[in-house]
């Protein structure tokens, strides 16, 4: 009937969300750059649809951007440098929400470039919800990376945190 303290504290909620934010956070990472790099062109037209970057950088931004996402997304999948690859990832959704947002205020109807840059989704209201939970669990890992013992670099220390 009555638990003890101990048996409360017997599952570890703080690392339990900090994997389960960092493997949400990286699989899409790593899942959403892999159309980008194979059709750089074609994501390059995505982020000029947005009209945001100046066309100078709009190459360079389309062929480095999905390099940076699984990178970024490999890094928080094994959980390796996690406060790095999550603030990296905060900072990559919180540009993806701004601009989501602005071409949301613009009005514009233009695919997103997410996950398939030729027949992705379309920019609403919804993908700004989806940016918005992608961006909890991006903050998760921030949060919580002194509580995150299950990482790649952990089971070579023997399960010691760093």
């Amino acid at each position: 009937l009555f638990r003890s303290p101990r048996a409360a504290r017997a599952w570890p909620w703080p690392e339990a969300l900090c994997l389960l934010g960092r493997l949400i956070a990286g699989a899409t990472f790593l899942y959403a750059s892999l159309d980008k790099i194979a059709h750089p062109a074609d994501f390059a037209q995505a982020v000029y649809n947005y009209r945001l970057a100046p066309v100078a950088l709009l190459h360079p931004f389309a062929l480095l951007l999905p390099w940076v996402e699984a990178v970024t997304g490999v890094a928080l999948l094994l959980g390796v440098a996690r406060r790095g690859a999550g603030w990296l990832a905060a900072l990559m959704t919180v540009m993806f929400l701004v601009a989501v947002g602005v071409a949301l205020g613009r009005g514009l109807d233009i695919s997103c470039g997410c996950f398939d840059t030729r027949h992705g989704s379309a920019v609403g209201w919804n993908l700004f919800v989806r940016d918005l939970g992608l961006l909890l669990a991006c903050a998760w890992p921030l949060a919580l990376a002194r509580r995150d013992a299950w990482t790649v670099p952990g089971l070579f220390r023997g399960g010691k945190r760093s």
